[in-house]
């Protein structure tokens, strides 16, 4: 089943089973802007898939490597940054492929113009004066 990461489905007391956390956690880390649910019209909470995920890791790395929530902060924002420049990274490559392969053509392009205008020949073929 494919179903899609970031579709809210889960209502907080079942998030909070879901990530074994309590639901004050859940609020706390909304006001920290870490986990950011979606709000019905009715102003209820709910959670993704990959809110869920978000929510373990959050608590794998403070509870597993002690590291406070400003630092979490940090760590996603430095994740994201670095998403952001492997993209970058992967559109330049793509480009660079592209400009290299248009170069080549325009190189052949050349090649073929003076095929008859260029002679070949050795150095030893000419007479010193």
């Amino acid at each position: 089943m494919n179903r899609n990461k970031r579709k809210p489905v889960y209502i907080i007391s079942v998030a909070a089973k879901l990530t074994n956390v309590h639901p004050q956690t859940l609020r706390l880390y909304e006001r920290k802007k870490l986990v950011i649910p979606i709000r019905t019209s009715t102003n209820i909470r709910l959670y993704s898939e990959e809110n869920i995920e978000k929510t373990i890791y959050i608590q794998g790395l403070t509870q597993n490597l002690g590291i406070n929530l400003a630092g979490v902060g940090r760590i996603l924002d430095l994740e994201r940054e670095l998403e952001l420049a492997e993209l970058d990274l992967k559109k330049a490559q793509i480009e660079l492929e592209r400009l290299t392969k248009e170069m080549e053509r325009e190189i052949e392009n050349v090649r073929k113009s003076f095929k008859h205008e260029i002679v070949q020949f050795s150095s030893r073929e000419i007479e010193p004066i």
